[in-house]
């Protein structure tokens, strides 16, 4: 046989045995799987981010540089000048400068060389310490006038050149003043002290807390007389009535002046200069114990409110008497 034939024989062999095999229900080989290139394309699948630790997420801010801090000695100085107080027209009662008084404020001080400056406190403080920044350039003292009740303490001060500048601390039993003072070469303060604003709220309190009070003793209704006008600024305490009996002028506040500041009184005299008189607080009254043509209420400084107070019938005339109660 040649090698042809042996070759067609063993091929129809083969076809014979396959075929006997389907004709007999034998399992298929299994078909191999197709490669991932020829199933279905499917989606790209993205992968998360790794991020380094301590990195920053998020869009990138531009942050300004801070501001360079002001400093510490620019405080001192802007929260000294604020609470400076400067001398005012206002406040001058003859030659006297009369500061309203406030804790831990400045109170400027003028001064010369060869003439003295005399600083009152209130009549009954008992003056405790008295401490000046330069006490070499400066002379400062102390005495008193009066005695008892109305003793009052006088600290006096002197500068030896001008153009010093010092400052001046002054305890008593009752408050703490500062002092600012500055030399000139010619012009000096003859003299300041304070009105107590303060004291005379605190007054007005603890008669509000005794329940209703009396104005005066002896007050008849038939006797009172409103000839009286009010001029200048319009304060929340500015007076609603003011009256007198013939002998004694009422100043009638509204009633909530308790929570605020009370205005110091100043008569103005027939030589048109002006002074402080004696008047006591009742309620939300000032009893004034004379009488008077002109007064002003001041509160305040930078600016200062001022409410003027005019007798608008002529004060009755008694001879010299007449002279004392003033225009």
């Amino acid at each position: 046989m040649s090698v042809r034939k042996h070759i067609l024989t063993s091929v129809s062999v083969a076809v014979l045995l396959g075929g006997c095999a389907v004709t007999t229900g034998a399992a298929a080989p299994p078909t191999p799987l197709a490669p991932a290139t020829l199933q279905h394309d499917l989606a790209p699948v993205t992968l998360a981010p790794v991020v380094q630790s301590g990195a920053i997420l998020g869009p990138e801010l531009h942050v300004r540089p801070a501001r360079e801090v002001e400093p510490a000695t620019a405080r001192v100085e802007m929260a000294n000048h604020r609470a400076l107080r400067e001398p005012t027209s206002a406040g001058y009662i003859n030659a006297a400068q009369i500061y309203p008084f406030s804790d831990s404020a400045l109170y400027r001080l003028y001064a010369a060389p060869g003439q003295v400056t005399d600083i009152a406190l209130e009549p009954g403080e008992t003056l405790s310490a008295i401490s000046a920044g330069d006490t070499v350039r400066w002379a400062v003292g102390d005495t008193a006038s009066g005695a008892g009740t109305s003793r009052q303490v006088h600290v006096m001060v002197k500068p030896f050149a001008a153009g010093l500048t010092t400052n001046l601390v002054i305890l008593t039993d009752k408050r703490t003043y500062h002092l600012e003072l500055a030399s000139t070469a010619n012009t000096a303060m003859a003299a300041l002290s304070w009105s107590y604003p303060q004291e005379a709220l605190i007054a007005a309190k603890a008669a509000a807390e005794q329940g209703p009070v009396t104005i005066d003793n002896g007050l008849q209704v038939d006797d009172l007389k409103f000839h009286y006008a009010m001029n200048g600024d319009n304060p929340p305490w500015k007076p609603v009535r003011v009256f007198d009996d013939g002998r004694k002028v009422y100043i009638q506040f509204p009633d909530k002046i308790d929570r605020g500041e009370a205005p110091p009184l100043f008569v103005v005299g027939a030589d048109g200069q002006s002074e402080l008189v004696n008047y006591r607080m009742r309620g939300n009254f000032y009893v004034v114990d004379r009488l008077f043509g002109k007064a002003d209420l001041r509160l305040g400084q930078d600016p200062q409110q001022v409410v003027q107070i005019t007798r608008t019938e002529d004060l009755p005339h008694k001879g010299g008497l007449a002279s004392l109660f003033g225009g």
